[in-house]
């Protein structure tokens, strides 16, 4: 797991078991330049692209990612996140001639492939992290909770027997 990912999951834990406080403010610092916020949504969206449900984008996940690194991660936790943002950014530039975030879906997921691959510089450490901080983020948003999962604080009597055909969405509590 993503050592920012971590640190935050198991904060209370550290802390003697009370819960700590989150600001659900801007980030403690800026993590991102302008153009790295604007690569960073734009390859979010293409993990979690709105299909009949919303997005990363709809979901604060770019946002979720800023502030995860911002307060909760070490600067050395965020090297491999902006070194990958620019290497993606530099290859973009050299490959398409445009800026990185104005590229089309097949050419941002052409860009994800090569850093999942190790194909660029510090590749395979960008995309790992930064993939489970989409998903995470993804699926602690009031969106991933509600509208892509089946949100039933309490589920109705077990079934053994209930057909697999019949779920409609996963459930999350």
């Amino acid at each position: 797991m993503y050592a920012p990912l971590a640190r935050a999951a198991t904060a209370a834990a550290a802390k003697g078991g009370g819960i700590p406080v989150i600001s659900e403010g801007p980030p403690s610092v800026q993590v991102f330049t302008p153009a790295q916020r604007a690569l960073m949504s734009a390859l979010s969206d293409r993990v979690i692209p709105t299909t009949d449900t919303p997005g990363a984008i709809a979901a604060g996940v770019p946002e979720y990612i800023e502030k995860l690194l911002a307060d909760w991660s070490t600067p050395a936790d965020r090297v491999p996140i902006i070194a990958g943002l620019d290497a993606i950014a530099a290859r973009a530039q050299a490959d398409y001639k445009k800026p990185a975030a104005q590229l089309t879906p097949a050419q941002h997921d052409a860009l994800l492939t090569l850093a999942m691959d190790d194909k660029l510089p510090g590749g395979a450490a960008f995309f790992g992290p930064f993939r489970q901080m989409v998903i995470a983020g993804y699926y602690t948003s009031e969106i991933g909770i509600t509208q892509e999962r089946e949100y039933l604080p309490v589920p109705g009597s077990y079934d053994g027997a209930f057909p697999y055909s019949n779920v409609n969405k996963v459930y999350s509590s």
